[in-house]
């Protein structure tokens, strides 16, 4: 091996022990014992939803719990989403605060102030209960922790296409960047929450200002957990395995690149220094790992091929098994990681351009002024 082949090897075993320290654990809500649970209002915001909407609605209907209401909050929809909703038995509500297109943190503050429950599970239409004991869970969670500000889940990730697969990293980067997965775990502040599910108590969530006070943030999931925070109420982020599920962006590769390329630069504002170091040395090293066992292939040097093979290899497994704490990404695809990369850092670097240069992103047919 050359000198040069040593140092780059030696950076991708460096960057493979970074990894270990960026996403040290994904913890799950883990319920023990029992105890009296109030009344719970399901919020859920719809805006032309009613292809995404049935499986939550249908997983709801399924919750062996049932000392809850389900509240669609319909946002000017046109495809017949509150027909559906009410054909589940949910009551619709109309957002009729600031007329066609509200928004989604509009509906959320509409469908608060007619809540009836004493908490708040505040769920995107997208999103499903993965059994019938999910929310039961969920609440008795929340309840042991002290039932204090917000409890957010990032729901389990459904793949059922194959492009679907470029969203692996994606997802480990979200996770990782509400910097709270780390080897210091909760030692460092919470960027914000997650934003599928959020659940919490009626009364901390109007000592805040609630969706109101966050009104207009682009990314109102990591707003609402930082207007927690700076009320000192406490902000959980939880992997939702188990508990809740979702699929990301079924509509093709389009909505994939819009919708990643919407939230991904400025979610990555609230990362910690310390966090978004480890995560760039992490990407950094996969590159150099896949740079490293090309060269030596065409070297034919059989010492290299082996050092770097396994570098390679252990890319390939670390990669994966992240991935997989996130959603149910086949093993093989993690064979081909470079690509995973690759896609992930282009598309990354499209939205700086989009952010910071066009000042505007598009989103299901909208362009979006950030």
């Amino acid at each position: 091996m050359t000198a040069a082949d040593i140092i780059n090897v030696s950076i991708g075993f460096f960057a493979v022990l970074t990894g270990v320290f960026m996403f040290w654990s994904l913890p799950k809500p883990e319920a023990r014992g029992r105890a009296d649970l109030p009344f719970l209002s399901v919020i859920i915001p719809a805006r032309n939803e009613s292809i995404r909407i049935p499986p939550l609605l249908q997983s709801l209907a399924e919750q062996r719990y049932r000392s809850f209401e389900v509240l669609v909050v319909d946002d000017d929809s046109s495809d017949g989403t509150p027909e559906v909703a009410e054909s589940f038995g949910a009551t619709v509500l109309r957002n009729k605060s600031q007329g066609k297109g509200a928004g989604k943190s509009s509906a959320c503050w509409f469908g608060a102030n007619e809540a009836k429950g004493e908490w708040l599970l505040f769920l995107d239409a997208d999103t499903y209960f993965a059994n019938a004991d999910a929310i039961e869970k969920l609440l008795l969670f929340y309840s042991g922790q002290g039932a204090r500000g917000i409890l957010s889940l990032q729901p389990y990730h459904t793949v059922r296409n194959l492009y679907e697969n470029l969203s692996a990293v994606f997802n480990i980067i979200v996770i990782v960047g509400m910097n709270v997965f780390t080897v210091r775990g909760d030692r460092l502040r919470p960027a914000g929450s997650f934003g599928p599910c959020i659940l919490c108590n009626k009364d901390d969530y109007f000592q805040t200002g609630g969706h109101q006070k966050i009104e207009g943030a682009l990314m109102d999931d990591i707003a609402l957990g930082e207007a927690f925070l700076g009320e000192n109420l406490p902000v959980r982020c939880l992997g939702g395995k188990g508990i809740l599920s979702f699929r990301m962006y079924p509509e093709g590769m389009r909505s994939l690149v819009d919708g990643w390329c919407k939230s991904f630069a400025l979610g990555s504002k609230s990362t910690n220094p310390l966090v978004m170091a480890m995560t760039i040395v992490w990407i950094s090293g996969s590159f150099i790992s896949a740079i490293s066992f090309i060269s030596s292939l065409a070297s034919g040097n059989a010492g290299a091929i082996a050092v770097s093979g396994l570098l390679y290899l252990l890319y390939a497994i670390q990669t994966g098994w992240y991935a997989r704490r996130c959603g149910n990404f086949p093993w093989f695809i993690f064979l081909f990681y470079p690509i995973l990369f690759l896609f992930f850092t282009i598309i990354f670097m499209y939205s700086l351009f989009r952010v910071n240069v066009l000042h505007s992103v598009n989103w299901r047919g909208r362009k979006i002024d950030v």
